[in-house]
């Protein structure tokens, strides 16, 4: 690494603190240091200071305009370490010098580290950053993955193949984490009969602290140094043993840190060991075993996200006592006690249920939309028999999205302009953000389709990179979206392909769809993104056939699929496109937040009436597909969703985009643009999210109990 000049002396600093990725000042200190290498990189501060030349950072010292962005970026970031006069500070005084602690097997905060795999890290990672941004004293605890996710790769015969390689963390916001002696935190896990030692990572994510666990250690047999190598990797065998670390390894490594959580929010059933690992702490303090799991269950909230039952992890009673053995320490009396705890019968069998530990160990349990809340209490009504639906202790906060993340830079300095200098302070705040209405139609206009310039440079740029890089057929070159009309109506269908998401639901009537894609004047045009789980072989098939519709001359090269689908790519996708859409089998998506992004971007939601939608759509902010037909024919509710939407794109998305007045601009388009941004912002923000997690959730398992 080039020797940083003194008077920049804090750019490593605040290249290794996420809180860059989210403010606007401090991105530019990077983008404006270098942009070549800045995309070179993929926007990743810490390896552009490794490539970065002497010459370059001197040009820097000498620039004032770059200097003064540089002095406000840190003066910024040390006022957000501060957390002086924040949200919080103001709204909890109970949570001063208390902390939360925020479980999950993954989380995304940015490309560089790819710990994530979908929705549910994407969601992990907004809620640290929304809790910085209000002073939530949140520490995150998840995985370090040192060969991450997996890179996808599409053969000629559009086959999606997984590459995984080993990460440089070296190349990443990424440090090991420290005790108070100094020393770096290591701490042991008792699995099965045998100890596996865990080191400790620490990531900056401005005011919180996010801990990653790895069993990648030359101390640890072969076998364990893989139990953290991938995410969601392996079998079922693994993935309990992963479970166990996550879990009972998260609780030992915040005690050895120094951390006394007043709260643990478990995200997912993954992390339920949690509860196993506490009870035992307090059990050797003195407490009495069901005065421990009261406690625990007083200060445990735990936040479902799937109604798929395939989902919700279960393990064979063996495999969980087999690698429980070393876990019990004085709990070994109440050992079936705490197995019951877990015990749940799905239909085949019973099973040790994670989401039915959580749930019978968590004093506060919540689905995350309100549709999702009422389809949790009926799939698990059974852990609570003889209580009625509206009795059951589960509620619904409607997740969010984190808008300085996911906004375009284009579309904020329009809001900074018209709504208002503070809007961003604001922005859960409907009538604050009504204002939207006020923004000029020449304007938004203006900024959509740049945003859609964007979109297709970016989809340009990275085809002649696979063609030249890595010498693909021009089959591919063309799958990517090159010969796309940069002035065309664009649809964006992106997210994890799997049968319930019904990815080839558009397809339903080939000959109708080229008719409505190659409609002279009036073209349509999609776009697919997204992977599939390396084990979902049906997934596979959906995304290979798309992938042949995207090269069939029928088509008319307006069906595209770009790879490799990450969080570098989406911000592109949910800003650039004219529409999101979204066509679930209802009741199966639990909220979805990829068309939230998308509508804070000004490109409104077509959606089926599930997840987050059926409550977000107000008849003018965008479209919802409803087709009529018996909801247990699955192949009849296909074929009249499928109608619906070709009803929607020919009789409302075509004429309303199209229809242009004297000076080419689509007055009746910009109307549903506003209402989505209008409508979507405040509602649907991680802002509103995670104060309503505070008040509903955090707050009520810090009162003490009545004795």
């Amino acid at each position: 690494m080039t020797r940083l000049p003194e008077r920049i002396h804090r750019l490593e600093e605040l290249a290794h603190d996420l809180w860059w990725s989210w403010n606007q000042d401090a991105r530019n200190v990077f983008r404006r240091l270098d942009y070549p290498l800045w995309r070179l990189t993929a926007h990743n501060p810490v390896r552009m200071l490794k490539l970065v030349s002497a010459e370059t950072l001197e040009r820097a010292v000498a620039d004032a305009p770059w200097l003064a962005n540089y002095d406000r970026a840190l003066a910024r970031l040390d006022g957000a370490r501060a957390a002086h006069n924040t949200w919080c500070k103001a709204q909890c005084p109970e949570l001063d010098g208390r902390s939360i602690a925020y479980f999950s097997a993954e989380f995304a905060l940015h490309q560089s580290i790819p710990i994530y795999a979908g929705g549910l890290g994407v969601l992990a990672g907004d809620h640290c950053k929304e809790a910085s941004d209000l002073g939530v004293p949140l520490i995150g605890v998840g995985f370090m993955y040192p060969q991450g996710y997996f890179h996808q790769n599409i053969s000629s015969d559009g086959w999606q193949e997984e590459v995984y390689e080993k990460l440089t963390w070296t190349d990443t916001a990424i440090a090991p984490a420290v005790m108070r002696d100094g020393k770096p935190c290591v701490t042991a896990v008792p699995l099965g009969s045998r100890t596996v030692l865990v080191a400790v990572w620490r990531v900056r994510v401005g005011r919180v602290k996010l801990y990653l666990l790895d069993t990648d250690l030359e101390e640890n047999a072969p076998w364990d140094r893989e139990l953290s190598a991938r995410l969601y990797g392996g079998d079922r065998e693994m993935r309990v043993q992963q479970e166990i670390i996550l879990g009972i390894g998260g609780v030992r490594a915040l005690r050895a840190l120094g951390s006394d959580p007043a709260v643990y929010h478990l995200n997912e059933g993954h992390a339920a060991f949690v509860v196993l690992q506490r009870i035992r702490d307090l059990c050797e303090q003195g407490w009495q075993y069901e005065a421990a799991l009261e406690e625990v269950r007083r200060t445990t909230v735990f936040t479902t996200h799937t109604p798929v039952a395939a989902g919700h992890d279960a393990f064979p009673f063996h495999l969980v006592e087999t690698h429980l053995a070393g876990a019990w320490g004085d709990l070994g009396a109440y050992r079936e006690r705490f197995l019951a705890l877990g015990h749940y019968d799905n239909g085949g069998g019973a099973m040790f249920n994670m989401t039915a530990l959580a749930m019978r160990t968590a004093g506060a349990v919540n689905g995350v939309s309100q549709l999702h809340g009422e389809v949790t209490k009926r799939m698990w009504q059974p852990l609570w028999p003889g209580t009625s639906l509206e009795r059951l202790p589960i509620k619904s906060l409607t997740n969010g999205v984190h808008v300085p993340t996911w906004m375009s830079a284009e579309i904020a300095a329009l809001l900074e302009k018209h709504v208002g200098p503070d809007w961003m302070d604001h922005h859960d705040d409907s009538a604050y953000c009504d204002r939207v209405l006020q923004i000029p139609d020449e304007e938004l206009w203006e900024v959509r389709q740049a945003l859609r310039a964007f979109l297709f440079t970016f989809i340009r740029e990275r085809a002649r990179q696979r063609w030249t890089a890595e010498g693909v057929a021009v089959a591919r070159v063309v799958a990517a979206g090159t010969m796309f009309d940069h002035n065309a109506l664009t649809i964006g269908f992106a997210r994890r392909f799997t049968g319930y998401k019904r990815p080839e639901l558009i397809f339903s009537d080939p000959d109708r769809l080229a008719g409505i894609l190659n409609t002279p004047g009036r073209a349509v045009q999609i776009l697919f993104a997204g992977k599939a789980h390396p084990a979902d072989d049906v997934g596979k098939h959906h995304l290979q056939r798309i992938y042949r519709r995207a090269i069939d001359p029928k088509f008319g090269g307006r069906i595209a699929f770009v790879d490799d689908y990450d969080l570098h790519v989406a911000h592109f996708l949910v800003q650039g496109c004219d529409v999101w859409m979204n066509n679930p089998r209802k009741p199966m998506e639990a909220s979805g937040t990829s068309g939230m992004k998308a509508a804070i971007n000004g490109t409104p939601h077509m959606s089926i009436g599930d997840g987050w939608w059926a409550e977000g759509f107000t008849g003018d902010n965008g479209w919802l597909i409803e087709g009529h037909a018996d909801p247990t024919d699955h192949g009849a509710q296909d074929w009249a969703d499928a109608q619906a939407i070709y009803a929607l794109i020919e009789q409302q998305l075509v004429p309303t985009f199209y229809d242009r007045d004297a000076h080419g601009i689509p007055r009746r388009w910009l109307r549903v643009v506003k209402e989505a941004i209008r409508t979507v912002l405040p509602r649907f923000s991680t802002r509103r999210m995670v104060k309503e997690y505070v008040r509903q959730m955090y707050g009520p398992a810090l009162k003490q109990p009545v004795s």
